[in-house]
């Protein structure tokens, strides 16, 4: 109330940790969140505790994918399949994902043949401190990624942008 920010837009990353110590409490709270709209996360998808249980009894609106996975994705190494898999697994249980570590361009790509919603890395931003992300927040042009991919440059764009 008192930063009048609607709370559909506030979402609140719960690591998969946190969720195992006391899980009925957790449930609880979790349901008493999304009631007031606050977005849940599942955040670091994929390295902990990873019950399949807590995907469909908890209320999470987005899967967040360990960048662990995505690095494995481009390498070939270890399991690359998985993040197909994560993602799928996610769209039917009506939930988005986010992608983290994303770096390469060519990772970019993939994510988005595989219908993943969201992107975040190095390839987008390192991180940066309060005043730069207001700057950020202030400047953003509304573009969303799919937009940007659409465009036939957009590798390109990307690639040359420094």
């Amino acid at each position: 109330k008192i930063t009048q920010l609607n709370p559909r837009f506030l979402k609140l990353e719960i690591t998969e940790s946190a969720i195992i110590e006391n899980a009925q409490t957790t449930a609880i709270l979790l349901h008493c969140i999304q009631e007031r709209q606050i977005q849940l996360c599942l955040d670091d998808f994929g390295t902990g505790y990873s019950s399949l249980s807590y995907l469909h009894l908890l209320p999470f609106n987005i899967l967040k994918i360990d960048r662990s996975f995505v690095q494995r994705m481009q390498h070939n190494v270890g399991n690359p399949e998985l993040v197909p898999i994560i993602i799928q697994l996610a769209h039917r249980l009506n939930m988005s994902v986010v992608a983290e570590g994303v770096e390469t361009v060519e990772q970019l790509v993939q994510l988005k043949q595989l219908n993943c919603e969201f992107c975040q890395g190095y390839l987008f931003s390192k991180p940066i401190d309060a005043a730069a992300a207001e700057h950020l927040i202030k400047t953003f042009d509304g573009k969303s990624l799919e937009d940007y991919l659409s465009r036939p440059d957009a590798t390109y764009s990307v690639l040359n942008s420094n």
